[in-house]
């Protein structure tokens, strides 16, 4: 659902209510711009970093993170 942010205005707490039962989310507009949405508690919209969620590697905590080999090509 798309609205404008005036009447998001008139009509927040009833979309927050809308929000909450439908799951729906509601994208606002502020002179034909979407400014906000507003998601339900727990939405994966929420979160846009979880489907990288182990994709990272494993490194010792003090190790630097460029080598030796890299500082010295850059002198």
């Amino acid at each position: 659902m798309e609205i404008s942010a005036t009447e998001f205005k008139a009509k927040c707490l009833a979309l927050i209510d809308q929000v909450h039962s439908t799951g729906e989310p509601v994208l606002i507009r502020k002179r034909g711009k979407i400014v906000a949405k507003l998601l339900p508690e727990n939405d994966p919209d929420d979160k846009p970093w979880l489907p990288l969620r182990g994709m990272g590697a494993l490194r010792e905590p003090f190790e630097p993170a460029i080598s030796e080999r890299d500082v010295e090509a850059l002198r």
